[in-house]
């Protein structure tokens, strides 16, 4: 049985950016002439990933629809939710069993800028990355020292948080040994426990992420891809 190397969590509905994903999800908003989602994809064939899953749920049938015409440049296994929606942390339960032993999570609305291997080479047990973010992309939720986290909560802001989590990880299964399959809950949850543990170390990324969760985020990367990819 093939181990996927990626999972792409791309099952939200888009709630910010409503009026772009009314009948087609986030994944798949334009962006110069192509949906978000292939832009996602050429990123992980740079960096010579072959085995991706895609974890969808809101309006899924379009992003099959998708895939299966137009993308022949990776191996692709779509995952549903199924009869109702499972959180980023719980889609990663349901697909657990289909990744390798470490695995890359990527979120389904981050784009990415920076060198996977080079993550993935530095990682002794599991990474979250993370940039320096100084609250200006949005709130920072970090607090961390050289690799080791003091704190980390997506909720909870603290006022001395001057990173944010990137939009990637590269785990070891371990850290979802306690966890439920087919409940509904947030990655984050996951790793902040896991960062208390001493088991998740700090990625630091250089350069700033890009982001269609936001109207705002999308006019940024909108500027960045004409400037960057052609």
């Amino acid at each position: 049985m093939i181990k996927y190397d990626v999972i792409i969590l791309s099952g939200g509905k888009g709630l910010r950016v409503k009026k772009l994903t009314k009948k087609k999800p986030k994944k798949l908003i334009d962006k110069n002439g192509k949906p978000f989602l292939y832009y996602q994809l050429k990123y992980l064939k740079k960096y010579r990933i072959k085995n991706v899953i895609l974890s969808v749920s809101y309006l899924s049938n379009k992003i099959i629809e998708y895939v299966n015409k137009e993308i022949d440049f990776l191996n692709i296994k779509i995952v549903k939710d199924g009869n109702k929606p499972l959180g980023t942390g719980g889609a990663i339960m349901k697909s657990l069993n289909y990744m390798k032993e470490n695995f890359f999570v990527i979120y389904g609305d981050s784009y990415l800028n920076f060198d996977l291997n080079k993550m993935k080479s530095k990682t002794k047990f599991s990474s979250m990355a993370i940039f320096k973010n100084n609250n200006e992309y949005d709130l920072s939720n970090v607090e961390i020292k050289k690799s080791k986290f003091i704190y980390y909560n997506k909720t909870k802001i603290k006022s001395n948080n001057n990173y944010i989590d990137y939009g990637v990880s590269y785990l070891n299964k371990s850290i979802f040994k306690n966890e439920k399959r087919y409940q509904n809950f947030d990655l984050s949850k996951t790793l902040s426990k896991a960062s208390k543990k001493n088991q998740l170390k700090g990625f630091i990324v250089k350069k700033r992420f890009y982001e269609i969760g936001s109207y705002n985020g999308i006019k940024q990367l909108k500027i960045f891809l004409l400037k960057w990819i052609s």
